[in-house]
């Protein structure tokens, strides 16, 4: 087996301008992404996918290793799973570990022990994420022991097979899953997540959460 950790990050973002790069808490969005995969022990390799010029250069002033994407790739229909059947198909990986820039918060260590619950067992794939509630229809009386939940991944870790991304699925049929923190759950959308996510951040560096980044040159 070998992981590649892939970051995907184009240059086009409607919700927020150019949020990949983005200061946050002193330093461009993915630099947190970054970070977390440099601190990984399990993946093998690491890559910021970005058709962006700049975008490739602040990867590469934060110690990153730049794949260029098509341009075809990096449009707004398109979908997370040719991003990296692309990165997979130009470097040989048997494994994809898919880390967005736009989850900015992972516990140290986070990265390597989805990998390890991966390894674990016969998975397709495995993610994080959190057990989201499922409220009946407004109206309808229940009592909150009743509620249901289901499990929602939120992006920050997904790690799959190459047979199973090649396939057409992130997922496959065998979707491992691996529930976090709620402060780990923040995934930035919009101007209010960026706000929500730098308190985040602000939050766990206090108590000690070894994840801030630093530029390499």
């Amino acid at each position: 087996m070998n992981f590649l950790g892939i970051i995907p990050a184009r240059g086009g973002s409607k919700g927020v301008p150019r949020k990949n790069i983005k200061p946050i808490c002193g330093h461009p969005l993915i630099a947190w992404t970054i970070k977390a995969a440099q601190d990984s022990k399990l993946l093998d390799r690491v890559i910021v996918s970005t058709e962006d010029d700049e975008i490739a250069a602040i990867s590469r002033e934060y110690g990153a290793e730049v794949l260029p994407r098509p341009k075809e790739l990096a449009e707004d229909t398109t979908i997370s799973r040719d991003v990296i059947a692309h990165a997979l198909f130009e470097t040989g990986a048997s494994h994809s570990v898919l880390l967005q820039a736009t989850s900015p918060v992972r516990s140290p260590g986070l990265v390597d022990r989805v990998i390890e619950a991966f390894k674990s067992g016969d998975w397709d794939s495995m993610a994080t994420g959190s057990d989201h509630p499922l409220y009946p229809p407004h109206g309808v009386e229940h009592r909150r022991q009743d509620i249901k939940y289901v499990f929602v991944n939120d992006g920050s870790v997904i790690v799959s097979t190459a047979e199973t991304v090649l396939a057409g699925s992130l997922f496959g049929k065998k979707a491992g899953t691996l529930v976090t923190s709620r402060e780990e759950n923040v995934d930035i959308d919009e101007e209010f997540d960026f706000w929500l996510a730098e308190k985040v951040l602000e939050r766990v560096l206090g108590q000690g959460w070894d994840i801030c980044p630093a530029r390499r040159v």
